[in-house]
């Protein structure tokens, strides 16, 4: 599979699971599966895993607004009548199961690729070098964020503001590890932006780096975007038909 195939997969499935409803999201899944073990094989763990970890702090937080505080569905609270806590649980596991499989989907788009350089990937791709350009430019602050994490981190630690294990300090104070996160990245990219990027002509050396690359689309790539427009066809229409 090629990244263009890829990409055109992840992109319809994200914007079908952004319009389906709950059985169209069984769907999604189900194609997704069927994704994960043709083309990542034993690896779909770790995608499942990293989305499994992104959407856990999310879904907890919901669940104490919306069904522990709130106790109502949107849609009620805009309708003015009186909601239940099922309801908003049932918008609570809509929302999250949608969250879910479109970070799942780019995890799995991501991972066909795990033997290939992300400049070789990006390079492949079928899309205007501004797009390209973008892309190699944000993957490249990736490592600057965890830069700065470990340095705020271990910043904090030494201080006495934080602690490295669970404590009571670390949830009194872990505001402040967020803004010193926050300012060290926010250093560490105007730097960038201003000085080394320039003064290496970063900009200048990307053209001949990404501007080239096979751009063919294999079969392969059109079968799975076959599959996922099907998929984003159907998605819609089970959530239209049917009981509730």
């Amino acid at each position: 599979m090629t990244p263009n195939g890829a990409a055109a997969f992840a992109i319809v499935m994200v914007v079908s699971a952004m319009i389906a409803g709950p059985r169209g999201l069984a769907i999604l899944y189900a194609a997704a599966a069927a994704f994960a073990l043709v083309e990542v094989g034993p690896h779909w763990r770790i995608a499942a895993r990293r989305a499994g970890l992104i959407m856990l702090p999310l879904a907890v937080f919901m669940l104490l607004v919306w069904v522990a505080f709130v106790g109502r569905a949107p849609d009620e609270i805009a309708a003015q009548v009186p909601g239940t806590r099922a309801a908003a649980l049932a918008y609570v596991t809509t929302v999250c199961a949608r969250l879910f499989v479109i970070v799942l989907v780019l995890q799995l788009a991501t991972l066909c690729f795990d033997k290939e350089t992300p400049l070789a990937v990006i390079r492949g791709l079928r899309a205007p070098f501004a797009v390209k350009r973008l892309l190699v430019l944000t993957l490249s602050l990736i490592e600057t964020l965890r830069h700065a994490v470990d340095r705020s981190y271990t910043a904090l630690i030494a201080s006495g503001i934080v602690t490295r294990g669970l404590s009571l300090r670390n949830f009194r104070n872990g505001w402040i590890l967020l803004q010193s996160i926050w300012l060290t990245t926010i250093t560490a990219v105007t730097g960038r932006l201003r000085d080394k990027w320039p003064v290496e002509d970063t900009l200048g050396l990307l053209r001949p780096a990404i501007a080239a690359g096979d751009e063919r689309v294999s079969f392969r790539d059109l079968s799975w975007l076959a599959v996922a427009l099907a998929v984003g066809f159907m998605a819609p229409l089970a959530g239209w038909y049917g009981a509730p």
